[in-house]
């Protein structure tokens, strides 16, 4: 992320456009602030990052987006309802996804802005 300059990649299934999680700075900071879930991060894959947060944050009751999934949208939604979602999931991009769930595009705050 540092090396492309941006804020957060999409986590897909090895062999698959399918996105089944996003990783952002925020989830490399808490990864660095909470090292108990997981303790050798310098290894992690981006798939055992994403469960580890997950069983974290369900064990703390602590609510997050990332417990909710993948937030999607698809080429038919207007920037109003773009940047409402993004300001009620409290999340900084959504991937555009076609009618198989596969990427189409990424959309963030930036962009619209």
């Amino acid at each position: 992320m540092r090396k492309n300059r941006i804020g957060g990649v999409r986590v897909v299934e090895s062999g698959e456009r399918k996105t089944i999680g996003n990783i952002s700075l925020r989830d490399v900071q808490f990864l660095l602030t909470v090292p108990e879930i997981y303790g050798d991060y310098i290894s992690i894959t981006a798939k055992n990052l994403l469960t580890a947060v997950k069983k974290y944050l369900e064990k703390h009751d602590k609510a997050s987006s990332v417990l909710s999934g993948t937030i999607t949208c698809q080429r038919d939604k207007t920037i109003k309802e773009l940047i409402k979602t993004l300001d009620s999931q409290e999340i900084h991009r959504m991937y555009d996804v076609d009618d198989d769930g596969n990427l189409e595009r990424v959309m963030t705050f930036r962009d619209i802005i």
